[in-house]
């Protein structure tokens, strides 16, 4: 009777449904968030579209560099167009032959027309008139270096000229005497100008210089920097 009374229990308890803590209804569900998407279905296309979003971010990361880098590109250029624009630089004197010559002397102030180019950057001294006309503003180093010879001993040395800019005097240079027969100077001036402006060397009435060549009556300048 026992025995029978223990089997009936037992069917009761296996046949019951089961439930967790929660009761019926309320047990932890565990789903999978990727169970519908294409990564779960398929990880080939998955993968290819990582890809491709990886892709796509760096191109348009290396696309903003280059434009950036072009840009910096594009204003480096710009400034070295401006700089070799800018090159200004000559150097020239009276004469480059072996035979003594001289200019002057004069009866009025006359502009030295320098005849042998050492350089002409920018071609910005005129030969034909011996005036360099200022191509762009800016600072300025200008040398003239001027030489003389009497002759002989007891003739009068006359070796005097100016730098001048618009026609006005900038730095002179005067020395008329008896006791050399022989005699140099120089000018050396830094000058703001402007462009259109016209520097050119001035000799004096009753002055002369002369040199061949191992003595040079030079004209010079170049541009140190720009002020526009």
């Amino acid at each position: 009777m026992r025995a029978i009374i223990l089997l009936c229990l037992l069917h009761a308890a296996f046949g019951q449904p089961h439930y967790d803590w929660n009761g019926p209804g309320h047990g932890d569900r565990v789903t999978d968030p990727n169970a519908n998407s294409a990564c779960q279905t398929d990880q080939g296309s998955c993968g290819c579209c990582l890809m491709l979003r990886s892709m796509n971010s760096l191109r348009s990361y290396f696309n903003t560099s280059l434009n950036e880098l072009e840009k910096v590109h594009s204003q480096t250029e710009q400034s070295l167009n401006n700089i070799k624009a800018s090159r200004t630089a000559f150097s020239v004197s009276l004469y480059s032959d072996d035979r003594f010559k001289c200019f002057g002397n004069f009866a009025g102030n006359r502009p030295v027309i320098y005849s042998h180019v050492f350089i002409n950057l920018g071609a910005a001294y005129n030969t034909n008139t011996g005036i360099f006309t200022v191509p762009r503003s800016g600072v300025y180093s200008l040398a003239v270096t001027l030489y003389s010879d009497a002759g002989a001993p007891g003739n009068t040395l006359a070796i005097c000229a100016a730098l001048q800019v618009n026609g006005n005097v900038v730095a002179a240079s005067r020395d008329q005497n008896k006791n050399d027969q022989e005699d140099s100077s120089s000018i050396l001036v830094v000058l703001h100008l402007k462009a259109g402006d016209q520097v050119y060397v001035n000799l004096f009435s009753g002055c002369f210089l002369c040199d061949d060549n191992s003595h040079f009556n030079t004209f010079s300048a170049f541009l140190l920097y720009l002020t526009e």
